[in-house]
């Protein structure tokens, strides 16, 4: 009586039981359950029963052995292998000692049938039918990449051993097997009939001169969707013709016409009811008529949607499938359009996959999501009747405005009185993001937009889970809205509700569109989209177009090393080489006879180092006793410099001092006074010359103006990598130049009135050099370094020289390959078998370098490439030398996986080797012993090592900062591709660029047509400003605004005024704007407690710095760091005043040990016995002196990595003071309040600084290879930190004078 089946009701009653597909599964179930309990002793069921179910049977009877075949359209024998099937299930082993089986067939059918059951027929493949299809998987997937690997794979499937074994049967004749035994040719046959139509159906590109297979978007997303080759024909065809105007109904329909829905039939039976749902159910028009199955997909799915009530088996049962099939195909045909840019299509495919998974309209509220916990008549009120219509997509936006009322006038609004303020909380929980947007102009054709995502809904992780993914592309209405960009985004719930922030490249054409949209639409929440317009009105590109100034190579005969008429000088390139290239040929007569400034373009590997040499030996020339500064972005490059020079300048007969400035080392006054030649990170010089002028308060003692004297005496400041301006440290190389004009013209203007008979215009003292990669924007960057480009005569633009990407002494070929995929990590895993098969067609015998983003991806790289070779039958084929010199240079290595690899003849180079293990690989690959290199991306900027083939495996790497991938700065991409192709070496260099699909166009635009260099001194204005009123250079607002006219970035706000965002280029808009940014700065200088403003003299404010902002200017902090430091040394100080007198009194305190852990640590901290009875209060002090630096700035940027936080826990967990000071604060109880969630706490980078400061104090074992460096990036800073905050503490009125707390800073360290 359960079955709602009247039919199967009647039947029961009479001991009888049906079963087919069209029943409901309850009512199957039931069947299935009678039968096997004995309660009815005949089931009669349909012939698919016997491969689903195991039902025991005494006797099967077979009715009729005609089948009605959907494909054909007509009936076709029983095959022998179902009736076989059937006959098995008769007498079951644990019920009957024998079964019966009978076959009622026609006359004709019988013999052929009585023939097969007594002999057995082999099983044919069918594998021919759906070969395009699996071919196009494994193109997808990476396996096949061309006709021969196809070959290779057919000969390992089923249908291979068939047509070996019964070539007659797979049409091959006698003559073509003998002819060709193994079948290769049939088989190579098939493979290119494959290829050539998924070549013709886009979904795979066929190259047959080569026999190459390329992936394309569609058959990946064909493959993943596992969509049919002869569908994707199908759309592509009718989203052809459709192109320009496309409704809904138009797009279902296509989506309708799959080849996935063609066994759907339509009977003679059904069409009433077909008919009534077309009516009843359907918002949508249907394209086809329901006699055909297009229409009739269309219309039971329309009918799934709105949930309309079916009542014939077979209506149900093909609804079913069409249901469980639709959003697939949906979701495919969104992607097809998205990846093509079509964005008014994937929008629609979108909302109707989308709707096919929930089952509601988009046109429909979307509080339909909580259908089950809202009353019907909310649905009712909130969706009128025209709701349907076109513009009625209005409905989000509608459910959202219900926030605006109060929760009475909402219950009124839906007619629920009472549940106001229920559906208030329900459309907060709505998946809602608020997106800003602001646009910076790079060149005429490009914008940066900079996106912000917002996301403003409640989470509940019921509704929304663990993460929720939008969709955001950029579109462009006036185009046919075409997509210019578009990208997966993810909010997790671990972070909710932190912002995101997205750098966007987007093209714009002339003439310029009044604005674009930035879509935003929820992957999974049917109608929670945003559309917001961009407006580009006040976007200014006319100040942009000025075209690329390059210098022309001329062709002059190379300059012998004798033209430095010096043997000293001579001696230093003798050994190397006897002339000099074009480049230095053309620059020599600059370089070496006068004192002009110069600014060279020219790409990696041209010789920039020697040209930079030639400048240092004129300046020596001139004036012995003048030095040189060398500042190198990289410490690695530091190092390097550093390295070659003290060894060809340090030696005789030149005999320079040579010494590095970075923040491992320190020198005295008299060692940096006597030397010759500096070499610098930009930080540390920035930080040495901030002190130029001798006043820095009482500072005059420590190390930050010790260099006064020197700073004067530099003659030449070389900047190397001066395009590093628009990265995110360009700031500082910013302040250098601009301070070191500043000093040289001061110099000058001193020495001028001392003898102030010198008449004429005197170069300036410094002669500043930079030198960089090819410029777009050469004039604004020579005009800042001091070179004359406004002039008409002989002198204007000399200095200048910006030479062409393709001047290079070796030409290089540049392949760039696009790969899928929204992960990182599978992503690079599909960049592996290219990467092998790169080196073995570009390379096969040449050193190849190979660039990846992570130590990680090193050794990953490393293991697939060796698995490759091995695949082969040739493991060793990288390695160059005797397995047992390799043997016995892989023991001397300590890194295990280096070990293993080196063996191979794969080398890895990261920073987490230690030097002795970089060395040695070094030495190895500059051999010629092993043939691959492996390394992180910052090896580009260090190491000069010469390679034919260079693979950039990947453009972007993980920013710790923002927890997401970011994308490398091309001018990295333009450093890594440099290092191939050597002068010494090779005819021509190769460079492989494997990236992220969609940066492809992008990465062929602008590696050749190069990117104007922008300011980031706005970021770090701040500090700068900060310096220079702390040395004294900025008395007022009016000094302000005059130091910034030196500087690069006062230069491009005249020229792209939009992308700083001043009003216009025009003399007034650019002077308020400056007089904005410096007022805005000085009053948050202030807040930080940096400096004071003075108001009462006019308008123009007079500024003086504070001890804060001394010390932050005299120890290189964040100008928001000195604050916390003050706080933290206050909060120290009243900790100890209050339990210092507590601690004298009490002898009954525990005894426990706190600091001392063990042997090691209490020999070093024994003098803490001097001071008290109890060193509780000590240790509490040395704690909360090392956790209030963890919690400086200073440390905001310090990576945690993915799943580092669980890490964090377990080292927790075994330090002495924990995460936090709780276990050392012996006074507060433990009783711990409701509190942030303890893995947020671990992802802190504050947390994990001071984690690993006590690691390093208690000699902890670290968890991972990662953390090491992490640690030493962390000690490093703490001495300087230290210092400051014990100055900052000394000069703080409110903690001066307590003798405990002075006495934890030299135990601290």
């Amino acid at each position: 009586e359960k079955s709602r089946n009247g039919e199967l009701r009647e039947h029961f009653r009479n001991g009888m039981g049906i079963h087919h597909a069209g029943m409901l599964r309850h009512d199957r179930r039931l069947s299935e359950q009678m039968f096997n309990d004995g309660a009815i002793r005949v089931l009669c069921c349909t012939a698919t029963l016997a491969w689903g179910v195991n039902l025991p049977a005494h006797t099967v009877i077979i009715k009729g052995t005609d089948v009605y075949m959907a494909e054909k359209g007509t009936t076709v024998d029983l095959s022998i292998l179902d009736v076989q099937q059937i006959f098995g299930r008769a007498g079951r082993p644990q019920f009957d000692t024998s079964g019966e089986a009978t076959l009622i067939t026609s006359h004709d059918a019988m013999a052929r049938y009585l023939d097969k059951l007594v002999r057995a027929t082999p099983i044919e493949s069918n594998f021919i039918k759906q070969l395009a299809d699996h071919l196009n998987a494994e193109v997808v997937g990476g396996t096949v990449t061309n006709i021969r690997e196809a070959v290779e794979w057919i000969r390992y499937t089923y249908l291979h051993v068939r047509m070996c074994r019964n070539p007659l049967a797979y049409g091959i004749s006698a003559v073509q097997h003998e002819s060709d035994p193994t079948l290769r040719q049939r088989s190579r046959e098939l493979a290119i009939e494959a290829a050539k139509l998924l070549d013709e159906r886009k979904m795979v590109r066929y190259n047959p001169d080569s026999g190459n297979l390329a992936v394309t978007s569609l058959g990946r997303v064909a493959s993943h969707f596992y969509i049919r080759n002869q569908s994707v024909a199908t759309f592509n065809e009718m989203l052809a013709k459709k192109r320009s105007s496309q409704t809904d109904a138009d797009l279902l329909h296509v989506m309708c016409c799959a080849d996935e829905f063609e066994n759907v039939r339509v009977r003679p039976e059904e069409l009433d009811e077909v008919d009534r749902l077309k009516k009843e159910s359907c918002p949508l028009d249907t394209s086809a008529p329901v006699e055909e199955f297009s229409g009739k997909c269309n219309v039971l799915l329309q009918s799934y949607v709105s949930k309309a009530r079916i009542t014939s088996f077979t209506l149900i049962s093909d609804t079913n499938y069409i249901a469980s099939n639709a959003g697939r195909v949906a979701r495919a045909l969104f992607e097809m359009c998205l990846k093509g840019g079509d964005a008014s299509a994937a929008l629609k495919f979108l909302r109707l996959a989308k709707s096919v998974d929930h089952r509601f309209w988009w046109f429909q509220s979307p509080l339909r999501a909580f259908e089950h916990e809202l009353k019907k008549n909310v649905f009712v009120a909130l969706e009128d009747s025209r709701a349907a219509s076109q513009n009625g997509y209005d409905t989000f936006e509608r459910a959202v405005s219900l926030l605006d009322m109060e929760p009475n006038e909402v219950g009124q609004l839906c007619r629920c009185f009472r549940d106001g303020a229920m559906i208030q909380k329900f459309v907060r929980m709505l998946p809602r993001v608020e997106v800003s947007c602001t646009v910076h102009p790079i060149t005429k054709g490009t914008l940066r937009f900079h996106i912000e995502l917002n996301p403003v809904f409640n989470w509940s992780g019921r509704h929304h889970g663990g993460a929720e993914g939008f969709w955001l592309w950029v579109e462009d209405n006036e185009n046919n809205r075409t997509t210019y960009h578009n990208e997966y985004i993810i909010f997790s719930r671990r972070n909710h509700p932190e912002s995101k922030t997205l750098e966007v490249i987007v093209p714009v054409f002339d003439p310029m569109p009044q604005q674009y949209y930035i879509r935003i639409v929820s992957d999974s929440w049917v109608g929670c989209e945003a559309l917001i317009p961009v407006s580009f009105q006040h976007v200014l590109i006319d100040g942009l177009s000025s075209p690329t100034f390059f210098t022309n190579l001329f062709d002059l005969t190379p300059l012998p090393v004798q033209a430095l008429s010096d043997p000293r000088y001579e001696q230093l390139y003798s050994n190397r080489f006897d002339v000099f290239n074009p480049i230095q040929t053309q620059l020599f007569h600059i370089l070496y006879h006068s004192d002009t400034p110069v600014l060279l373009g020219a790409p990696t590997g041209s010789g920039k180092t020697t040209v930079a040499e030639l400048a240092l030996l004129r300046m020596k020339k001139q004036n012995p006793k003048a030095k040189c500064v060398y500042i190198a972005p990289l410490k690695s490059l530091a190092r390097e410099r550093l390295k070659e020079w003290s060894k060809r300048l340090g030696a005789p007969p030149l005999k320079w001092r040579v010494l590095e400035l970075s923040g491992d080392t320190s020198h005295d006054s008299r060692a940096l006074n006597n030397s010759d030649v500096l070499i610098c990170t930009p930080e540390k010089w920035d930080l040495i010359t901030r002190g130029w002028r001798g006043v820095s308060g009482d500072l005059s003692s420590s190390s930050a103006s010790n260099g006064k004297r020197f700073v004067r005496e530099v003659g030449l400041l070389i900047i190397d990598e001066i395009h590093l301006l628009g990265e995110e440290r360009g700031a500082v190389l910013e302040a250098i130049v601009s301070r070191t004009r500043l000093i040289s013209r001061h110099v000058q203007a001193e020495n001028q009135r001392q003898s102030s008979s010198s008449a004429g215009k005197t170069p300036e003292l410094t002669r500043i050099m930079g030198l960089s990669t090819a410029l777009a924007n050469p004039y604004d960057l020579a005009d800042w370094i001091g070179i004359d480009t406004e002039g008409y005569g002989i002198d204007a633009k000399r200095g200048l020289y910006n030479f062409r990407p393709s001047v290079r002494p070796v030409p290089m070929v540049v392949h760039i390959q696009g790969y899928p995929g929204r992960h990182y990590c599978p992503r690079m895993a599909t960049m592996n078998k290219p990467c092998y098969a790169a080196i073995k067609d570009l390379s096969p015998s040449k050193p190849a370098m190979i660039f990846v983003a992570s130590r990680r991806q090193t050794r990953l790289t490393a293991l697939d490439l060796i698995s490759h070779a091995a695949g082969e039958e040739s493991p060793k084929s990288f390695l160059h030398c005797e397995d047992e010199y390799i043997e016995a240079v892989a023991e001397s290595l300590n890194d295990k996986n280096l070990r293993h690899t080196i063996t191979f003849g794969i080398g890895l180079h990261h920073a987490g080797l230690t030097s002795r293990d970089r060395e040695t690989v070094e030495r190895l690959y500059l051999e010629g012993h092993i043939q691959v290199l492996i390394a992180t991306a910052t090896l580009a900027w260090g190491v000069n090592l010469p390679a034919h083939l260079v693979i950039v495996k990947g453009t972007e790497f993980f920013d710790g900062k923002l927890s997401r991938y970011v994308d490398y700065p091309v001018t990295d991409v333009l450093q890594m591709m440099g290092r191939a192709g050597r002068p010494q070496f090779d005819k021509e260099g190769v460079a492989v660029i494997m990236c992220e699909e969609s940066k492809k166009t992008f990465l062929k635009k602008f590696l050749y047509e190069p990117f104007p260099v922008e300011s980031c001194l706005g970021e770090r204005m701040n500090e700068c400003i900060n310096a220079e009123v702390s040395s004294g250079t900025i008395n007022s607002l009016s000094d302000a605004i005059g130091y910034l006219q030196w500087t690069f970035y006062a230069r491009r706000v005249k020229l792209n005024p939009s992308y700083y965002g001043a009003k216009s280029s025009e003399e007034d808009d650019v002077e308020k704007f400056f007089l904005s940014v410096v007022q805005e700065t000085t009053e948050k200088l202030q807040d930080h407690g940096c400096v004071c403003i003075d108001k009462t003299e006019g308008s123009d404010f007079l500024i003086t710095a504070t001890p804060l902002g001394r010390a932050a200017s005299s120890f290189y902090l964040n100008v928001q760091t000195p604050k916390q430091m003050m706080q933290g040394s206050r909060e120290l100080r009243k900790v100890l005043v209050q339990h210092a007198q507590e601690l004298k009194r009490s002898s009954d305190f525990p005894r426990k040990e706190f600091l001392i852990s063990d042997a090691h640590t209490s020999s070093r901290v024994k003098s803490i016995y001097k001071f008290s009875p109890e060193h509780a209060m000590y240790t509490y002090a040395i704690a909360k002196i090392l956790f209030d630096l963890s919690c400086t700035h200073e440390f905001n940027e310090l990576p945690v990595r993915h799943n580092e936080e669980e890490l964090n826990l377990e080292l927790a967990r075994s330090l002495p003071w924990g995460y936090d000071l709780s276990k050392v604060s012996w006074w507060t109880d433990k009783q711990k309040g409701p509190g942030k969630n303890i893995l947020d706490i671990m992802a802190s980078p504050h947390t994990k600084c001071f984690l690993l400061l006590q690691a390093f104090v208690f000699k902890r074992q670290l968890p991972i290879s990662d953390y090491i460096n992490d640690m030493r990036s962390v000690v490093e800073q703490i001495p300087r930190l230290l210092a400051s905050m014990q100055f900052i503490a000394l000069d703080d009125k409110a903690s001066a004078g307590n003798f405990e707390m002075f006495s934890c800073f030299p135990l601290v360290r």
